[in-house]
């Protein structure tokens, strides 16, 4: 007999397009003759809706469903409700694959309704997303067991009224240039590298549209590599490594040069000096137990001419067709249809440990 399985994308966060990119990929490599699969789409304007078809999700008319829904958070139902001009139908659902990038779906808000709900799902737990979608916590905890990461500065969004004087601290404590990062969104939206101090101005300005809390860091100028991470809750294990390559053109690996510059490429070979690789899977798996990492994360550093530099955790890491999570598993050999069918499994691990 089939499990119902609830496929989430979209959501409310400027990662929205590229949730869409992700599920798409996922919900291809659901193993059919275990599952019915049941998508859900969130609108940017938080609304969600059920949805017809994979083909819907690609050209977005996804978003003018006239089928809402609505996931209980009654942990004696465990089912979403699908309201339409035909009525209401209650479906019961067995396990959910949150396809959420950002806030409202990466930080631990729609876990919380899951464990409310009390249905299995994949992914960190409410605290291991909300510690690791914020920039600032997560570097609070990397600092207690000491891996080396960039010096920073945090900073709130009110603060910013004395502009003068919170560039004066930043000045004081980092030299040029920064990068300034909204501490809570993802896929690069709103960072930006400031030069000087009319162009740190316009950066803190822009990271607070994004969120409250702004995190201004000294430039670390190396090799991007990145490591995946996964955990069923008895163990945790990690890929090898990869190398994100920019396009030239990009003046750092923003959104633009991530998902719509070509020429930017990843590289799951990468050539390091020996003993680099393991440095950074030991690094990789120590940041994402510290933080209660569950199911899956990715974990990205540089390498510089010091060594290994922290840069940040995704607890719900890219999963298009160019995106290095997958990619790091594929080559350890394990197939995208069976990394999802692992990563499903996982959620019905949770509660036993």
């Amino acid at each position: 007999m089939k499990q119902n399985l609830a496929v989430l994308f979209g959501g409310q966060s400027s990662e929205h397009e590229i949730s869409c990119l992700s599920a798409q990929n996922i919900i291809r490599n659901v193993d059919e003759s275990r599952y019915e699969v049941y998508l859900i789409g969130i609108t940017l304007d938080g609304h969600w809706v059920k949805v017809d078809s994979i083909d819907a999700i690609a050209d977005g008319s996804w978003r003018k469903s006239p089928v809402s829904a609505i996931l209980s958070p009654d942990a004696t139902k465990q089912c979403v409700y699908f309201l339409g001009a035909d009525g209401m139908e209650e479906v019961h659902i067995d396990v959910i694959f949150p396809v959420l990038h950002g806030l409202y779906g990466e930080d631990g808000t729609v876990q919380g309704l899951f464990e409310l709900a009390k249905i299995p799902y994949v992914g960190c737990g409410v605290l291991a997303s909300a510690v690791g979608m914020d920039k600032i916590y997560t570097k609070v905890i990397v600092d207690s067991i000491g891996v080396r990461q960039a010096a920073y500065v945090a900073v709130h969004r009110t603060e910013l009224k004395n502009m003068d004087r919170v560039v004066a601290e930043i000045e004081e404590k980092l030299p040029y240039p920064v990068f300034v990062k909204p501490s809570c969104a993802g896929s690069s939206k709103g960072v930006s590298k400031a030069r000087d101090r009319e162009a740190l101005k316009e950066a803190l300005t822009e990271a607070a549209r994004h969120d409250g809390k702004i995190l201004v860091e000294e430039t670390i100028v190396g090799r991007e590599i990145e490591c995946a991470a996964f955990g069923n809750g008895e163990e945790s294990k990690v890929s090898g490594v990869g190398e994100v390559l920019a396009a030239s053109s990009a003046a750092f690996y923003d959104f633009d040069a991530k998902y719509n510059n070509a020429e930017s490429r990843t590289d799951t070979s990468p050539v390091l000096p020996e003993g680099v690789e393991e440095e950074i899977r030991k690094a990789a798996k120590a940041i994402f137990d510290a933080i209660g990492g569950f199911s899956l994360s990715r974990v990205d550093f540089f390498y510089d001419e010091k060594g290994l530099v922290f840069n940040e955790i995704n607890t719900l890491p890219g999963f298009t067709a160019i995106s290095m999570y997958p990619m790091l598993w594929e080559k350890q050999g394990i197939t995208k249809k069976q990394l999802v069918q692992d990563l499903i499994d996982t959620a019905f691990m949770r509660r036993e440990h």
